[in-house]
This record gives structure tokens, sequence and C-alpha cells, in this order.
């Protein structure tokens, strides 16, 4: 399964890249809450928040893991079933998921670049004729629109279409 890695922009300049701890130590010394600071989740496209305060609240689960606690309902079937299985209930799901994720794979999806580039370059030149370019799966288009674009935002939304 892949680890999300993150990109954090200080207006048009991308500032960091990395797992989610590399980038918080790479903006903590810019402060608790820089100007116009955005991080973005390199594999859903979403904007996401960071605390950047260094007191952030202890996490529930196995935290050196990445595991939380979340609610699941399911029918009294399902848990004697996922009861039954190697490790509990836990173990049997996560690796139902892993499967399905196998399965399945990551194909490329313009909607990342998408929710990027509407967070970023709303109000860029072109940018509703690169959209129609992203979803058309025109690769060449989609660069061309963005060609006078700030090379981070540029750069990063080619990245993330994965066009051609």
């Amino acid at each position: 399964m892949e680890t999300d890695t993150f990109t954090a922009f200080i207006g048009p300049d991308r500032v960091a890249q990395g797992t989610l701890d590399e980038v918080t130590a790479a903006l903590a010394p810019s402060g608790p809450h820089p100007d116009g600071l955005l991080v973005f989740s390199d594999r859903t496209g979403r904007v996401t928040d960071l605390d950047l305060t260094g007191a952030a609240p202890r996490p529930r689960g196995r935290p050196k893991l990445g595991v939380k606690a979340r609610e699941v309902t399911l029918l009294p079937r399902h848990w004697d079933w996922l009861g039954a299985q190697r490790g509990g209930a836990s173990a049997a799901l996560r690796r139902l998921i892993d499967a399905a994720i196998a399965a399945e794979g990551t194909p490329p999806t313009p909607d990342r670049a998408y929710r990027f580039l509407s967070a970023l370059a709303g109000d860029f030149p072109h940018y509703e004729e690169a959209l129609r370019a992203l979803y058309a799966g025109d690769a060449s288009a989609f660069a061309a629109h963005m060609a006078d674009w700030p090379r981070d935002i540029r750069d990063h939304a080619l990245a993330l279409a994965r066009l051609g």
C-alpha cells in the first residue's frame, strides 16, 4: 500500500514535500500559522490541515503505526464472521481492505489535480480551458493552457494529473 505524501505551498511556491511528519518538520520554523499556507495530499489532491503549534493532541490507537480508532457498523453475522478470523475483526478488516486496494490499484484520476487547481489556480488565465483539457485527457492542451502559470503550481498539477 502506498504511503500518502503531501505538498505544501505558500502562495505559488512549493515549500515542502514528503510524508506528513517531513512536511510538518520542514514548516515548523515558519511558526504556527504561516500566511498563505496550503498543504495538499498528493494521493487525493485535497487540502490537509497541519498542526504546527508543536502541541498536537495525542491520537488514540497505535500512533506509531498510524492506527486510528473509528466506528464501524455491521450486522451481527458480519461481526460473528470477523470475530472468527485470524487476528480478530480489526486484522481481518485490514487484510480485506489491503487486498481490495491491491486488486484495484490506483488508476490516475483527474479529480486530484482538479482539487489542487481549484484551491490555487481558480483565478489564473485559461483555468477553465485547462480543466476541460484535464478531463478530456489531453495532456498537451492541459500543459499548454498552464504555460504561463507559476512553475511550481504547473509542475505539481501535471504530476497529479498523470496524463498520457
